[in-house]
């Protein structure tokens, strides 16, 4: 399998929501006018604390500066992995279960803090920029590394740098899972907005963010059977970025019973999307 080190640079930001009114102009232009801005990375999410904004450093000139901004001290990169050469875009998702013991935990187990957004297509795993040496160090024996470079693929040289953790021994007790964790109610529908549609249904998606509004299915991209998905959140109080570890301790327990999973890290909590059925394997795995 392929690794790939997307060339952009990433800032983390959340934006409180009383503060939303002031960034929708800027928010606006980085979801619907790609040809007016520069950025070539951008996601939102939104949870009842706040939005949590990732963009790279050309679409953060698009945001105003305000208090209601926060935006976390280090740059970072994304990390994409990509079976069989192929390109991700075209693969069904993979979830971060089928990464979990070849990215997730060796670099947990190496002291390495990940950021995590599972999106319909792939899994996008978010490293500070002065961590990738030790990351390329970690996965080299697993992966073949590739830089991505004006939207070319070429060999990333690994520079052999550690941070002096030695990898646990084989054997070792589960990863015990130290936050608590949450489930609301309603039921989540993971899906694609295909990129032609989107002039036609801007109003209806800016209605979608930030006045949440209802949203057509006839225009998406959705799995065949039409399932729907339960969110686990992550963490009684704020998770912050410096603790290690905190989705290899969801994401193996549920690569072990072979559970797909999205995991979508925010800039307070974390987030585990696992299929509604079956409920026992659900419950029983993440002892909820």
């Amino acid at each position: 399998m392929e690794l790939h080190i997307l060339e952009h640079s990433l800032k983390v930001a959340s934006i409180e929501k009383e503060g939303i009114q002031i960034c929708t102009h800027g928010l606006i232009k980085l979801a619907f006018l790609a040809s007016k801005t520069r950025c070539k990375f951008f996601s939102l999410t939104e949870t009842p604390e706040d939005y949590t904004i990732i963009v790279d450093e050309e679409g953060f000139k698009e945001l105003p500066q305000s208090e209601h901004i926060s935006v976390a001290d280090a740059t970072w990169l994304a990390l994409n992995v990509v079976s069989g050469g192929g390109n991700a875009s075209n693969s069904q998702p993979i979830g971060v279960t089928k990464i979990a013991k070849s990215v997730i935990a060796p670099l947990a187990d190496h002291n390495i803090s990940v950021f995590m957004l599972s999106t319909y297509q792939t899994d996008f795993i978010l490293v500070r920029e002065r961590d990738l040496p030790m990351v390329m160090h970690t996965l080299s024996s697993e992966f073949t590394l590739l830089r991505v470079v004006n939207g070319e693929t070429v060999a990333a040289h690994n520079l052999g740098v550690t941070n002096g953790f030695v990898k646990p021994k084989l054997g070792m007790l589960p990863r015990p899972i130290i936050h608590p964790l949450s489930s609301p109610s309603n039921m989540f529908c993971v899906t694609s907005l295909d990129p032609d549609t989107l002039p036609s249904v801007a109003t209806l998606l800016m209605d979608v963010m930030f006045y949440s509004g209802g949203f057509p299915n006839n225009v998406l991209f959705t799995s065949a059977s039409g399932e729907l998905w339960k969110m686990v959140r992550i963490g009684g109080q704020p998770l912050g970025f410096d603790e290690c570890g905190i989705v290899a301790q969801i994401s193996e327990p549920l690569a072990t019973a072979d559970i797909p999973a999205y995991y979508i890290s925010t800039f307070k909590f974390d987030h585990a999307l696992v299929r509604k059925i079956p409920p026992n394997n659900f419950d029983s795995t993440l002892c909820i």
